[in-house]
């Protein structure tokens, strides 16, 4: 997890208006809006060059080439002549915090950041999960893993397990609580902690499956990664971070095709441009993030392990999604310029942040610019196809058909 001093989340904001202007509050049912002259990127490979989004209340009814698109009589127009759509991004990997204010702006903070749903891992206040039903006004919609599991490990707030008996049990309490997902963590932290074990964890598989719910595994070392794809996991939390994994690792990702993938990518430990979060934080605050900002080789090395894996996964056709750990909700955008550097191209990258993540989810109303979906996109100043970073330069966002007040961060 990246080390930025989270008193700075607060203060985000984004200083750069927009050169044109969406209605700002429009309501959730208002009258059709037309938004033209894009590029879209649709967020399953496809680009159109000249394209309309047609926007009925929360939902897109129309989207594509200009020319195919017809726009209904007495819509709104919106021109966004020069400007990049792109679906909201979707973060799998999260850390929210545990009071209900408190969430609450955690998700508006994403959503001012282009995120519309955040999955929160295995680490959440049970009390808050009814919150995933409720639709709030500006914010990014909410998942959770619900309580995550590992053998004792004092401080962490999981279910605590010593036999394949309790690690059933954990998982059917978990299912009481419908979660989205079920979170393990098969780490011993440097020899801090027991580890689960491999019974232990094919019995917590074989559990969730039988309850018709997936598996996503908190890995460190290349042997646990191995044990797990046996064992019949769903997902990877992080990739392997021991080591360049072999052949065998990759053969394995590749006989099964719908495995998941969240790199989460680590601090890549060389000093980088964070001008771009300058204008949206005290002299104070940003002080506090460049602190933090500084050439470290150790950090540098274990970066390039990650990096090299995740490099060698992409080419072998893995299905990757985006995920970022910890609480920074700008930290897509700098997730998906890491992976760039790691080899993927720009067009993938935006694919694992906007489709690939929807459908890991199941969120069948997301993650693409289509007929039906949820309103849910960002149009930047800049084409991130050129370069990744291009996400960086929001000039607007709708959520849910409603344009996100961005004139100050929440």
């Amino acid at each position: 997890m990246r080390r930025v001093n989270a008193a700075a989340v607060a203060a985000i904001v984004l200083g750069v208006l927009a050169s044109f202007v969406i209605p700002a509050h429009i309501p959730a049912h208002a009258q059709t809006t037309a938004y033209e002259g894009a590029r879209l990127i649709v967020g399953d490979g496809r680009v159109i060059e000249n394209g309309t989004v047609v926007v009925d209340g929360a939902r897109i009814t129309q989207a594509g080439d200009a020319k195919a698109v017809k726009v209904p009589a007495g819509a709104r127009r919106v021109g966004l002549a020069g400007k990049t759509v792109m679906p909201m991004i979707i973060d799998t990997h999260v850390h929210l915090r545990g009071k209900r204010e408190s969430l609450v702006r955690d998700l508006k903070q994403r959503a001012y950041w282009g995120v519309s749903t955040a999955m929160s891992m295995g680490t959440d206040n049970l009390e808050l999960l009814p919150m995933r039903d409720e639709t709030i006004p500006g914010a990014a919609r909410f998942l959770s893993a619900g309580r995550g599991i590992t053998r004792p490990e004092p401080l962490r707030p999981t279910f605590q397990i010593n036999s394949e008996e309790e690690g059933r049990k954990a998982v059917q309490e978990n299912a009481k609580l419908k979660v989205d997902i079920v979170k393990i963590w098969v780490d011993d932290r440097f020899g801090k902690v027991p580890k689960i074990t491999p019974a232990q964890y094919a019995a917590i598989i074989d559990e969730a499956h039988k309850l018709k719910i997936r598996v996503s595994a908190h890995i460190f070392e290349m042997e646990d990664a191995k044990g797990l794809m046996r064992a019949g996991l769903d997902a990877f939390a992080h990739g392997v971070r021991d080591k360049d994994i072999d052949d065998e690792t990759i053969a394995m990702f590749k006989q099964r095709p719908n495995l998941v993938l969240i790199p989460n990518l680590p601090d890549r430990g060389v000093k980088v441009d964070r001008n771009w979060l300058r204008s949206g934080m005290s002299a104070d605050e940003f002080a506090a993030v460049e602190k933090t900002n500084t050439d470290r080789p150790k950090a540098q090395a274990f970066h390039a392990i990650q990096a090299r894996n995740l490099a060698k996964l992409n080419a072998a056709g893995v299905r990757i999604v985006i995920g970022t750990d910890g609480n920074r909700p700008w930290g897509p955008h700098e997730e998906m310029e890491d992976m760039v550097l790691a080899g993927m191209t720009p067009a993938q990258v935006i694919v694992a942040a906007t489709r690939n993540g929807a459908d890991y989810l199941r969120l069948a109303d997301a993650g693409t610019l289509e007929a039906g979906k949820s309103a849910d996109f960002i149009a930047l100043d800049a084409n991130p196809l050129d370069d990744i970073i291009n996400t960086r330069r929001i000039a607007a966002v709708v959520l849910r058909g409603v344009s996100v007040d961005r004139t100050q961060a929440p």
